[in-house]
């Protein structure tokens, strides 16, 4: 997604910014949390997602509303820097500029090789604002061709060393009753379904432990490696105080009716980890993994869709 030769967003007038936006804009990077992405990325990952199944179709029991999909992944993540400050004017407060990058993300599942995923969108960093009075955040705004675009505002801390990355799951669980997740059947890879992803090929190589802690992927991608720091930006497109902003839209198809959802993505959070590695004899070189859910609704249910990868840069 490169920029035509020459192009720089400036405005057409004086602004007058903030106290914050003017240190922000004379950062030695001004993208902040953002400075290592600006580049491709290349890797594996793992993704999974429970696909609506039409009830009541001809051989299929009675009650059948889904179908899980496991995909062994590959990736490509390009991140391109916007030339120049992106403005936004101020009504309560003095004006703010943010500094990003446009990405394009490109996910193939890597038995069958066949594309699942492309993602256009932009991430940026916004300095701290007085009203509302929030914190220096990040923010990913994304489109998704199924019908879906994202808003996901969050923070960013550097830590000295590795990254803490905690197990996950895919249980489904009521609207609005995260308590009330439990595995449903195609969960369990030994036991045979014709509402998962078929043996083989695609669950030749996709062990049952992967598929209980999809996290799991990403520390197994890690061990034995010295990380010495780690960039975390933690994203999520439902407002939590202080933050404010974000969210999801859909198209009607996604939304339903009165009757419900065909698949509505309610709701989508995010953890990236932008690690220094070193590795003994040659120059530290940088990794980048995430965690990523999307809660999907249908049928009085929210599905758990989660997306893990571990990417190197292989482009800056």
């Amino acid at each position: 997604m490169d920029f035509e030769k020459g192009f720089e967003w400036r405005t057409v007038d004086p602004m007058r910014l903030s106290p914050e936006a003017e240190a922000l804009k004379s950062a030695p990077n001004p993208l902040g949390p953002l400075a290592d992405l600006p580049g491709t990325w290349q890797g594996h990952g793992f993704n999974t997602i429970w696909r609506p199944h039409q009830v009541g179709l001809p051989g299929d029991p009675a009650n059948q509303d889904r179908f899980l999909e496991l995909n062994l992944t590959e990736e490509t993540l390009e991140f391109t820097r916007i030339p120049g400050a992106i403005p936004n004017r101020g009504l309560l407060q003095p004006d703010i500029n943010l500094f990003g990058v446009t990405y394009l993300q490109q996910i193939t599942d890597r038995i069958v090789k066949a594309g699942i995923h492309a993602e256009p969108g932009v991430w940026a960093s916004v300095p701290v604002t007085a009203d509302p009075k929030e914190a220096t955040s990040v923010v990913r705004m994304g489109s998704i061709p199924h019908g879906t675009t994202i808003n996901a505002q969050g923070t960013a801390l550097t830590v000295a060393g590795g990254p803490d990355i905690k197990p996950n799951n895919i249980n489904p669980f009521p609207i609005g009753n995260p308590g009330g997740a439990k595995p449903f059947p195609e969960q369990n890879l030994a036991t045979p379904t014709k509402f998962r992803s078929p043996q083989p090929p695609q669950l030749s190589q996709i062990p049952q432990s992967i598929v209980d802690n999809p996290n799991s992927v990403l520390t197994n991608a890690i061990k034995g490696q010295k990380i010495t720091k780690t960039v975390v930006l933690i994203i999520d497109t439902t407002p939590a105080a202080p933050l404010v902003g974000g969210g999801t839209d859909n198209i009607s198809f996604l939304v339903g009716t009165k009757d419900g959802p065909n698949a509505l993505a309610a709701e989508m959070s995010a953890i990236f980890w932008i690690e220094t590695v070193e590795d003994p004899g040659k120059p530290p070189f940088l990794q980048l993994q995430y965690t990523q859910t999307v809660k999907l609704n249908f049928n009085k249910l929210t599905w758990p869709h989660v997306s893990v990868a571990t990417l190197r840069k292989v482009h800056s």
